[in-house]
């Protein structure tokens, strides 16, 4: 007995990937423009007098604009379904928000908005389940 796929599962599959896809690259880029505000020490940061994760803005600056690019480019890989991208999709949106929470003092907003956009993006990734498409 042969079965097929039935066509509303595979678009709603397609649909949570790309769900995923877009919002890591937004993720990425929102990470991106964090990162470059950091490294030229842009004046919108809090510097934190007592902070035990305290880094110069420069050196979160450079770890956020990191992380951003390695966002954007997984991002664009689960835009084209590399097999690769799913996985290290989970990583990098784990290692973002760990980011983001240990520089929550120097720009509390952005900071949980990431973090937002991450755990939506790792949800999103999560529900994906392309065996049962």
């Amino acid at each position: 007995m042969t079965t097929t796929s039935h066509p509303v599962r595979r678009g709603l599959a397609a649909g949570i990937t790309m769900l995923a896809a877009t919002a890591l690259l937004i993720s990425g880029t929102l990470s991106i423009l964090r990162g470059i505000a950091g490294v030229t020490e842009d004046e919108v940061f809090l510097i934190p007098s007592e902070y035990i994760y305290q880094l110069d803005v420069s050196a979160w600056g450079w770890v956020h604009l990191v992380l951003g690019v390695l966002l954007v480019v997984v991002a664009l890989g689960m835009m084209v379904n590399a097999a690769w991208a799913r996985i290290f999709a989970y990583c990098l949106a784990a290692l973002s928000i760990i980011a983001n929470f240990l520089s929550l003092p120097y720009y509390p907003w952005w900071s949980v908005i990431l973090i937002v956009m991450d755990l939506i993006v790792i949800w999103a990734i999560s529900t994906w389940t392309p065996r049962r498409t």
